[in-house]
């Protein structure tokens, strides 16, 4: 665990964008059922933690991808945060809609994006992966060189990670499920119980047995 992930894990949990709710489980758009929802959309209300985030962004993308010449976000969760991290790297940013609008140019890039730009997505979270690919895909039929992903948060499934691979796609993220397991723990959000149900889900979503007996989390007595 490093500093940065520690950081922005304890960020996300300061803010409440990390809902942890085990006995009573979130159901994604994909039917997977989950007991963590992360919203990074409430780190642009919290100034503080926005800096933070943004910050860690820009060190991400100097260290990692520093010949970058231009940002793209993912819609609509990314473009804020490709913004903000453009404006502090000095580069151009623009985004990419889930699909071509159906009116004026019919654009599904936003921003001006030459042949060959070497361009890092910039993305709010990854679990399964399928999105920011997408975007990427978009990008490089665009002609675009893209180098990779900066993203905030990514949940650690072995689907993402392999869908990721097999697409060719770098990935980075300033922290992650199991550094927010740990860190909600060691703080009182959840218990040691609840990590290891969490760590269950992680390891294979489709499997619910983690469900059962699932207690509510919440931070110890005084």
């Amino acid at each position: 665990m490093t500093e940065r992930e520690r950081l922005i894990a304890k960020d996300l949990l300061k803010i409440k964008a990390v809902f942890f709710r085990p006995e009573e489980p979130f159901t994604w758009a994909s039917g997977i059922k989950s007991p963590v929802y992360c919203d990074n959309r409430l780190t642009l209300t919290a100034p503080e933690v926005r800096n933070d985030v943004e910050n860690a962004l820009a060190e991400a993308v100097k260290e990692y991808f520093p010949e970058a010449e231009v940002l793209m976000g993912t819609s609509t969760a990314g473009i804020a945060h490709a913004a903000i991290t453009g404006h502090i790297l000095g580069l151009p940013m623009g985004y990419v809609r889930s699909g071509a609008k159906d009116h004026g140019r019919g654009n599904q890039i936003e921003g001006r994006l030459e042949k060959g730009a070497k361009t890092v997505v910039i993305e709010d979270l990854i679990s399964t992966g399928g999105s920011v690919i997408e975007v990427v895909n978009v990008l490089r039929e665009a002609g675009a060189d893209v180098l990779g992903v900066v993203s905030i948060f990514t949940y650690n499934m072995a689907k993402g990670f392999e869908r990721l691979k097999a697409a060719d796609v770098e990935n980075h993220s300033l922290t992650n499920f199991d550094v927010i397991a740990e860190v909600a723990a060691e703080e009182g959000y959840v218990s040691r119980a609840d990590v290891e149900k969490l760590i269950r889900f992680r390891n294979n979503p489709s499997d619910e047995s983690w469900i059962a007996g699932a207690k509510e989390p919440g931070k110890p007595e005084a």
